[in-house]
């Protein structure tokens, strides 16, 4: 298993994008959380396979939220311990 933190940029709060994200990751298997943040991006921690990942970055590069946009997204590699699933949360 391997984690990764997200950072997305663009039309990504107000547009759905956080539960088209979790969506996406309980389709695809992945773990762990996704939120807003005060500057407008979206974070995200996701655990899974890395296969599997490459796919949830595809996927959420595209926007999973058809009334949204990504610009930019930063990845990191992340120590983390094991998520049980992927949720919503809020700051």
């Amino acid at each position: 298993m391997k984690t990764i933190k997200l950072e997305v940029y663009g039309l990504v709060q107000g547009v759905g994008f956080r539960f088209m994200t979790k969506k996406l990751a309980d389709e695809l298997g992945v773990k762990g959380i996704v939120m807003n943040r005060n500057d407008g991006s979206v974070y995200i921690e996701a655990q899974a396979d890395p296969m599997t990942l490459q796919q949830f970055i595809s996927q959420v590069k595209l926007s999973p939220s058809p009334s949204g946009r990504v610009d930019d997204v930063h990845i990191t590699e992340i120590d983390h311990a094991p998520y049980k699933d992927f949720s919503v949360t809020y700051q």
